[in-house]
């Protein structure tokens, strides 16, 4: 399955290259589906009186309010949306950018690959990053700033016909912790998007804080739990022992697999939520779990005990990697197992495309991978991957010199 049948296998909706030909241009004052809303306002009294406002699209809403006697009384609520966390809130999944929209992205890369002194980790290349981020298209950051707030039911976004060109890249690596040092076009496109979603970080202690890691197959790692197999890959959130996770992901597609097969599995949270049973999610929600550090990192202990659902029962966050989690007793070793058979029923499998970049959100979304066949040709499988973090001053005291390696 590609990216873009996603959305037709999960009822979400897909975007492709731009606004409906001969649809209207609206002022900045009226609803926009396409952006989130949908909301109607009919204030009959003036500010705060006799309010009734329709909610069809926002995020986890579809509230309706009728206000009759001015603010805080004889107020009703009714909630339309669907149970589901996020339903309200279905945004295109993917969005694939035009022509123009792709020329100006390459711009803006070519541009940055040319900052001194070329190297994607050099503070001052970063800052530039950032800067150089605010001028992307405008459609393309509407949409992340979307995403930003709430990322919908699948909690993934998939940026499609980014200016990767295969005629201009080199052989796919294929060794360990394989990294991007000196700025290309690929890499500066993920620093740009990554840099506007969020802030983008790395770990000492994985690739050498690398902030554009490569995902490629390794003969030595063939058949390793890890970005360099080619098995397949045990559903999990990145980074899952970690106290600073990552909140986002970035997968950027610079060459696929010789069959095309290879498939990026994907599961929300959000999306099977209703389908735990309430004596499992109760385990879940205890610390009852630890989880060991991936084979990536150098350095590294086991969590201490800590529940694998997080925050609101209604819409938790979620922490697990089922191939490093493990239950302390034997009836959470047990709802383990049943909530890795949910969540792989419930799993798409996307199969990336060059120029195409996928963010899952990592509270949220646990991903995996299908095995598939490399040649270590020069022609296999590559992948940019980044992290990003919302909120650097939760990190601060983890970051030495204010740079973006948490050690």
């Amino acid at each position: 399955m590609s990216i873009a049948d996603i959305s037709a296998g999960s009822g979400t909706s897909h975007e492709t290259a731009g606004p409906k030909e001969g649809a209207e241009p609206r002022s900045g004052s009226e609803a926009d589906d396409t952006a989130g809303y949908g909301v109607e306002v009919q204030d009959a009294a003036g500010p705060g009186y006799g309010v009734e406002v329709q909610d069809a699209a926002g995020p986890g809403y579809g509230v309706e309010v009728h206000d009759a006697a001015g603010p805080g009384y004889g107020v009703e609520v009714h909630d339309a949306a669907e149970s589901r966390p996020g339903a309200g809130s279905e945004l295109p999944v993917r969005l694939e950018l035009t022509g123009a929209e792709r020329a100006a992205v390459r711009d803006l890369a070519e541009q940055l690959t040319r900052v001194a002194p070329g190297l994607i980790d050099a503070h001052a290349w970063v800052a530039e990053a950032r800067r150089l981020s605010c001028r992307l298209p405008l459609r393309l950051l509407e949409r992340i700033r979307q995403y930003r707030s709430d990322p919908g039911p699948d909690g993934m976004l998939c940026l499609a016909n980014l200016p990767v060109e295969d005629g201009l890249l080199p052989e796919t690596p294929a060794v360990a912790d394989s990294v991007e040092r000196d700025a290309t076009v690929p890499s500066a496109v993920a620093m740009l998007i990554g840099q506007q979603l969020g802030e983008v970080i790395a770990y000492r202690d994985e690739k050498y804080g690398a902030l554009v890691q490569n995902v490629v197959p390794v003969p030595s790692l063939a058949a390793s739990q890890s970005n360099g197999g080619s098995v397949p890959l045990e559903f999990h959130i990145e980074n899952a022992f970690h106290p600073h996770r990552p909140h986002y992901v970035g997968l950027l597609c610079l060459r696929s697999d010789h069959e095309g097969t290879a498939g990026t599995q994907i599961c929300s949270v959000r999306r099977v939520l209703g389908l735990i049973d309430e004596a499992d999610r109760k385990i879940l929600e205890a610390p009852r779990f630890v989880t060991e550090a991936p084979p990536s990192f150098r350095s590294a202990e086991r969590t201490e005990a800590h529940p694998v659902l997080i925050g609101s029962p209604e819409d938790p966050d979620i922490r697990v990697d089922f191939n490093a989690t493990v239950a302390l007793d034997e009836e959470a070793a047990g709802a383990l197992v049943r909530l890795r058979e949910t969540m792989t029923d419930a799993s798409e499998s996307v199969v990336l495309r060059p120029g195409e970049l996928v963010f899952v959100d990592n509270r949220l979304v646990l991903h995996g991978r299908t095995n598939f066949v490399p040649r270590y040709d020069g022609r296999d499988r590559w992948l940019h991957r980044i992290f990003v973090h919302l909120d650097n001053r939760l990190t601060r005291a983890h970051r030495a010199g204010n740079g973006p390696v948490l050690v």
